[in-house]
């Protein structure tokens, strides 16, 4: 593998500290060489390294599995593998292969660190970013012919959930091979056929978010459950876990994993809708599942089986919300120096866009170009009133503008009067649990810099409030003399007047958010994690910051638009 950033990312992935010596010795290269290696990553990994004393560690482990580590595992359980730094798409590779292979073909697996056109059920595409996702492929040659095939993704669901169970991640099943945590989706299965001789070969694709991806608003994540596992973990055990259960399958269907598959069943025992092209075709009650593989329902008509096919599960307590989800919106963040906008369908972003209040024809322009019609227009505030007649003077829909709330989603604000807090902020806290579920600390900066605090169980305590970077700098250069100068670079010792400006006050920012994390531990009590959510202009600097130990210690997660997202969790759940 020749690629020059590859062997180094797939080193670094584990997250895990690296003596840049030995990290040079490994890929014969100088240290020297491999800083300039770095500079070829892809923009959102660059932030993620860490160097301190000759360490390298990346702040968070990623989805990429170094060659030898991949190799190994393949051929311990049977597959022989094979791993590609780019192509458009695993399954596709192993089908092809399958189809020109005159004999039947050993058990393969297939892994590329960055795939371009990777698939979901019904033609979806799969998105994701390079080290978000594990993504790989396997095929296996089956005496049963095609038709009796029906539960192999069931079954292949049901490895990969026991699997995340056993490390820690509580993942469920939604019918018939969607890998969810509650009502986000965390991962799903590609089942393609190629009829050879007596028997079948299948190509099983999986991918699993491992990281939040960018594009996808109602998706979760393993690493918002775990920080400290690694992808190679993840991957070994449900290499070795399918090896098992691939045979028994081929020899005795799927009955036999019928009360796992059921236990794991998110959805058992509840009442569902099935959709097919958008239009209701049955509900009840989920009784079970058929050793066919399809669903059972209990309704008004007894019990009847549908197979899965184009069909579309939703639990009855969603209905309403999945009504919208057909529906385009718009979402607006209207902050205090510039209006933040994204076009949402299917609970997923198809645009963002941006404008400074004096010039909003960007804005009228996306209207243009993306609303259908009749578009609900949902949005935060915090500009003032005359900024708000601004905006709805631009749009021809009306907007609903959405205060602080006492409560919602399951989190309750204890924000002494909720009408003067600031609607950004509790969006912020809104957005963040899709990215954890663990105590975490939320910190936007923009004009203002927040620092807020949300316990494990759900409870926004409050938080602080500070003059963001150009307002600090503002004031110095009004209020002191001299001082009026460029700003600088942030220094552990600064040495010149425009870098000590600076980095006092870079020391102001990750002071507070250290204090605040430190008082959200102490709140919620030793043992527990407590996270750190980004989000700003500014995040990145932010991070970049913080002190060294900090960062080792802790799981640090920067995230665009995070209002926008905590925008589409009120829509879709609330």
């Amino acid at each position: 593998m020749n690629t020059s950033f590859w062997p180094l990312l797939a080193l670094l992935a584990d997250g895990l500290p690296h003596q840049v010596q030995n990290l040079a010795k490994t890929l014969n290269k100088k240290v020297s060489q491999l800083n300039a290696v770095w500079q070829e990553m892809p923009e959102h990994l660059k932030s993620l390294l860490h160097q301190h004393n000759g360490i390298w560690q990346l702040a968070k482990p990623l989805a990429i599995i170094p060659e030898q580590i991949f190799t190994d595992s393949a051929r311990q359980y049977g597959f022989e593998p094979r791993l590609l730094l780019k192509t458009h798409s695993t399954n596709s590779i192993l089908l092809e292969k399958a189809r020109q292979t005159q004999k039947l073909m050993p058990a393969q697996i297939c892994m590329a660190y960055q795939q371009t056109h990777g698939r979901g059920r019904q033609g979806k595409l799969w998105h994701n970013r390079v080290g978000e996702c594990l993504m790989f492929s396997l095929s296996w040659s089956f005496q049963r012919p095609q038709s009796e095939l029906g539960g192999l993704a069931l079954v292949t669901a049901l490895a990969i959930s026991q699997t995340l169970q056993e490390l820690g991640i509580r993942a469920q099943i939604k019918w018939p091979n969607d890998l969810v945590l509650d009502n986000s989706k965390l991962g799903g299965i590609l089942i393609e056929t190629v009829n050879k001789q007596t028997h079948t070969i299948a190509v099983i694709g999986i991918g699993l978010n491992f990281i939040i991806p960018e594009q996808i608003s109602n998706a979760a994540a393993i690493l918002s459950q775990t920080s400290k596992i690694q992808a190679s973990q993840i991957f070994q055990r449900i290499v070795q876990k399918l090896s098992s259960y691939l045979p028994r399958f081929d020899q005795d269907g799927l009955s036999p994993f019928l009360a796992e598959y059921n236990s794991l069943h998110r959805d058992q025992g509840q009442l569902v809708h099935l959709f097919s092209n958008g239009n209701t075709i049955a509900e009840g009650k989920v009784k079970g599942i058929a050793p066919s593989g399809a669903i059972i329902l209990q309704n008004v008509r007894g019990e009847q089986e549908f197979v899965s096919g184009e069909i579309s599960l939703r639990p009855a307590s969603s209905t309403c919300h999945s009504k919208q989800n057909q529906q385009r919106y718009l979402l607006l963040d209207a902050g205090n120096s510039k209006l933040k906008w994204a076009w949402v369908e299917n609970s997923c972003i198809l645009h963002y866009g941006k404008a400074a209040y004096y010039d909003l024809q960007p804005l009228l322009k996306d209207w243009a170009q993306y609303s259908t019609g009749e578009n609900r227009i949902i949005g935060c505030a915090v500009c003032g009133e005359a900024r708000l007649q601004q905006i709805a003077t631009i749009l021809p829909q009306p907007i609903m503008w959405l205060p602080s709330m006492p409560e919602a989603l399951g989190i309750f604000n204890h924000y002494r009067n909720p009408a003067e807090h600031g609607a950004d902020r509790w969006f912020n806290i809104l957005g963040s649990r899709r990215y954890t579920q663990q105590a975490c600390v939320v910190v936007s900066c923009g004009t203002a810099v927040t620092v807020d605090a949300l316990t494990d169980t759900n409870h926004y305590l409050g938080g602080s409030i500070l003059p963001g970077f150009h307002l600090m700098k503002e004031a110095l250069a009004k209020r002191t003399a001299n001082l009026n100068r460029p700003l600088g670079k942030p220094y552990a010792f600064a040495t010149t007047t425009p870098n000590a400006l600076t980095s006092g006050i870079m020391d102001a920012v990750c002071g507070a958010i250290v204090l605040m994390h430190e008082r959200l531990q102490h709140k919620i009590g030793a043992g527990k994690s407590v996270d750190i959510i980004i989000t700003g202009g500014g995040a990145n600097k932010v991070a970049q910051a913080l002190p060294h130990s900090f960062v080792l210690d802790n799981r640090i997660e920067i995230v665009d638009n995070l209002v926008l997202y905590g925008l589409i969790n009120w829509v879709e759940y609330a």
